[in-house]
């Protein structure tokens, strides 16, 4: 089965989410380039990481480096809470010691399963990890510097664990895979820098230095769908924002996400989302 990037949405100016996750969610095997933390709160937790299916049941957590497929199996009865962030967020301070291993490398080079940690460590870990959860959901004012503490703390906990060689193959495909991540990253932000024009397959392909053929297949390959269909995509989702934010005229929806007519708006809207842009507010309203 591919194995697809996940692109997930983090706020660019503080690359962090954290949820709960439900034991009938799937999800099919995918990557991306940030970190992912998996703490089994509830039940047990059937997890996919290289073709293999492990387990994690209540009180372990299971770490993913960036750019390590993985995927979920139906677990009943079971709830994970799942952390993401990027690791740009630590990146005013990474390496100020020239004897540490970088971020990139220690994600890549400590034990991912929590059983294989030392106790005391493991217990910090989980500490900080239901610390993050708790903070997270408080939506305090200030509420992001609580969480920074924490992951930094995280971090630092992550150094005390011993380090171990992942199987080379692995470590290859991690690093491959952040190569067409680099790649992708260049592409999603000539979009976000150029969706309000009228943006073409050459255009994209000539700015990341690929053949508009080949430049197709690639993003096919790696995102699961076409570049025209996550254009229109992420052009929707912008008009949902405006959408749901203000009460601007339907042609200045159409307008600011992108769309070269309110006639062109509607329509792609409709087919993508079920409903049209006014029923879509409507709802939001309601």
């Amino acid at each position: 089965m591919s194995k697809y990037i996940e692109i997930p949405k983090l706020n660019p100016l503080f690359p962090f989410r954290t949820f709960i996750s439900y034991g009938w969610d799937i999800t099919y095997p995918h990557w991306h380039k940030e970190i992912e933390i998996i703490y089994c709160l509830k039940g047990t937790v059937n997890l996919g990481v290289n073709e293999q299916v492990l387990q994690l049941k209540e009180g372990e957590a299971y770490v993913f480096s960036s750019g390590q497929a993985h995927f979920f199996l139906a677990s009943p009865d079971s709830e994970r809470i799942v952390y993401q962030f990027d690791l740009k967020l630590f990146h005013s301070i990474e390496n100020l010691a020239d004897s540490d291993r970088p971020l990139y490398e220690l994600f890549r080079t400590i034990p991912s399963y929590s059983r294989l940690w030392p106790q005391s460590v493991k217990e910090k870990i989980n500490d900080l990890l239901l610390k993050l959860f708790y903070q997270s959901s408080q939506g305090v004012e200030g509420v992001q510097y609580a969480l920074a503490g924490l992951l930094y703390q995280l971090v630092a906990s992550f150094y005390r664990l011993p380090t171990v060689k992942n199987p080379i193959g692995q470590s290859q495909q991690s690093l491959k895979n952040k190569e067409v991540m680099d790649y992708l990253n260049a592409v999603f932000e000539y979009v976000e820098h150029h969706f309000l024009s009228a943006i073409t397959i050459v255009e994209v392909a000539n700015h990341v230095g690929f053949s508009p053929s080949y430049f197709s297949r690639f993003f096919k390959k790696h995102v699961g769908t076409s570049f025209s269909q996550y254009l229109t995509e992420y052009r929707i989702n912008v008009a949902k924002y405006i959408l749901g934010t203000s009460q601007l005229p339907m042609v200045e929806v159409a307008s600011q996400a992108g769309f070269s007519s309110v006639k062109t708006f509607h329509h792609v809207f409709k087919s993508q989302v079920g409903v049209s842009p006014k029923q879509f507010q409507k709802k939001l309203n309601e």
